[in-house]
Formats: C-alpha cells, sequence, structure tokens
C-alpha cells in the first residue's frame, strides 16, 4: 500500500509565477508579489493506493502531526486495512517527519506493520503522487471553481 498527503487550497498551488519584464527591471518593487506559504485556506488530503486501486480520501483542516497520523490514519485506515490483508501487507509512506514519530513507529510495530525501506526526501518516487496531479487537473479544470472551503472539499471527494 502506498500512502501520502497532499494540500490543496482555494488558490492555485503551483507556487510559480511567470513575470515577463524588460531588462534592468529584476528587483523593481512593481515586479515583487507577496506570497503566503500555502496560498490560503484549503484541506489537507490523505490516500493510498494498492494493486491498482485507490481507497476514499480522508480531508482534514488541521496539518498532520505524529499524534493525527497514529490516531487517525494508522489507527482508523492503515490498521484495519492491514487485518484485511494479512501477513503479506507492506506498508509505504514518504519519510514525513508525522509519519517517522516515535509513537507512529511504536504503534506499526505492535501491529507488526511492515514498512517498505525507501530512500528520505524522495516524494517524485511515490506512484501516488500521479493520484495528487491528477486530482489537482481535474478540481482546477472545474467549472465554476470552488470558492469556499466546503465547495472545495465536497469537489475533492467528488473527484
Amino acid at each position: 500500500m502506498f500512502s501520502d498527503e497532499s494540500r490543496f487550497s482555494l488558490q492555485s498551488d503551483s507556487r510559480r509565477t511567470l513575470i515577463c519584464r524588460a531588462l534592468g527591471t529584476r528587483y523593481h518593487q512593481e515586479n515583487t508579489i507577496e506570497r503566503h506559504r500555502y496560498g490560503g485556506a484549503g484541506w489537507l488530503v490523505w490516500g493510498r493506493i494498492i494493486l491498482g486501486s485507490r481507497t476514499d480520501l480522508h480531508v482534514q483542516s488541521v496539518t498532520m502531526t505524529g499524534y493525527i497520523y497514529q490516531n487517525v490514519i494508522v489507527e482508523q485506515h492503515i490498521r484495519l486495512f492491514r487485518g484485511a490483508m494479512g501477513v503479506e501487507f507492506l506498508f509505504m509512506d514518504d519519510n514525513a517527519r508525522p509519519h517517522r514519530a516515535n509513537i507512529v513507529d511504536e504503534c506499526l510495530q505492535s501491529e507488526d506493520i511492515t514498512r517498505m525501506e525507501w530512500p528520505a526526501c524522495s516524494p517524485n518516487l511515490n506512484p501516488i503522487e500521479h493520484v495528487w496531479d491528477m486530482l489537482g487537473r481535474q478540481i482546477a479544470a472545474r467549472q465554476p471553481l470552488p470558492t469556499f472551503l466546503p465547495e472545495l472539499r465536497r469537489a475533492l471527494l467528488d473527484e
């Protein structure tokens, strides 16, 4: 099972701004745009894929912490799915800080859940990144675009 979370906001998440400017005007004030880290309010979406299928998304408004990851994700999703899959179950996450918290490690060990060895800082190797890209493109293509958080949440779950 591959799992991951991604943030979706009401504003663009590309974090790229393309600017056409005249030579020599690089640092002029009119070429500077104030940016916010996450582009405004949004949702943190967690999901997983396995054997050519997917599971329901878990949508939350708070930042993922080790405590939330252990109590919500591991206890309510991964542990139950591991029980259904049996002893051959192999779990993969992307080595994010909340995923490697001591309480998460202890919980996974107590449930006898085996983690896939994964190089640190290599999220592009995770195939679920393609799911987040497709979901983001589908949300961006919706007409009209979601303008309020409840609309964005519904759009994420619908897509």
